[in-house]
């Protein structure tokens, strides 16, 4: 048993533009329920695509709908103390920032009183153990 196809060549579509003054009127159309998306489609060989995005366009609500987000109230919640959390967490880099500037120029006011240079001193390793024989203690 062959089951033949059957070709059918459709002719290609020719590009129609339609000027805003005929989408608008079309629109008004829809909206006063004189003629239906369908009809429309059918009459002017038109998709329900692009009959739609005229009505997007040109509609008396043509302003685009409100998003509406629903969570749960516990989601909300979590939302807010991380937030809190964050904001917190960056007061305290500031203050530790704030540290960390002062320490730096009080050395560098130090190193110049003195003559000596701090931060190449305390930046060489210290050694862990007292001598040859002696027992290892934790640098201080």
């Amino acid at each position: 048993m062959s089951f033949k196809r059957s070709l059918t060549i459709k002719a290609p579509r020719t590009l129609r533009y339609f000027s805003e003054e005929i989408k608008r009127k079309k629109v008004s159309e829809i909206e006063q329920g004189l003629t239906r998306v369908a009809e429309l489609c059918k009459q002017y060989q038109v998709s329900r695509t692009a009959v739609y995005k005229w009505l997007r366009l040109y509609g008396s609500n043509h302003s685009k709908p409100e998003r509406l987000i629903m969570e749960s109230k516990s989601d909300t919640q979590e939302l807010l103390r991380l937030k809190q959390r964050i904001a917190e967490l960056e007061r305290l880099v500031g203050q530790k920032q704030i540290q960390l500037e002062f320490k730096d120029k009080m050395i560098d006011i130090a190193e110049q009183m003195y003559g000596v240079d701090i931060k190449k001193k305390l930046s060489t390793p210290q050694s862990d153990t007292f001598g040859s024989g002696g027992t290892a203690t934790p640098a201080l």
